[in-house]
């Protein structure tokens, strides 16, 4: 699995654990990396990048999920879907260096992987939707 994969699998987690527990982002990051040491540099880096960009975005995320999610709340969604869009809407909109169908590809992956048999049809739907209506930040 490449470095990147692996980073964006660990903000997944992280992002998860702070939706589920409602402690502070840091805490959750200490603990997650606590149990889940790595010797990548690059992996905790770009995990933390992610993570703080979703966090200092997130209304801003939220609302452009909840744009094109049709007929679905963003509080209704199931917790690890609405983390993969957080994830995905960041890298389409606030991460430049990453282009739009590897941002969208990468979080169908983790969607397939994490969430139920239709998430890699939900989260494809409403990013491949942000990524033509909505312009990078």
């Amino acid at each position: 699995m490449r470095n990147r994969t692996k980073a964006r699998e660990c903000a997944l987690k992280i992002l998860y654990a702070f939706d589920i527990r409602k402690d502070a982002l840091e805490e959750c990051a200490h603990d997650f990396w606590e149990n889940h040491p790595t010797s990548e540099d690059e992996v905790k880096k770009f995990s933390t990048l992610i993570v703080e960009g979703v966090r200092q975005n997130k209304d801003f995320i939220d609302a452009a999920i909840s744009k094109y999610a049709k007929n679905w709340q963003i509080k209704r969604m199931a917790t690890v879907d609405r983390n993969i869009l957080r994830l995905g809407t960041f890298e389409l909109l606030f991460a430049a260096d990453i282009p739009p169908k590897v941002a969208i590809n990468e979080a169908i992956e983790m969607a397939k992987r994490y969430g139920d048999k239709d998430s890699g049809k939900f989260v494809n739907g409403i990013l491949d939707k942000i990524n033509k209506a909505e312009e990078r930040k």
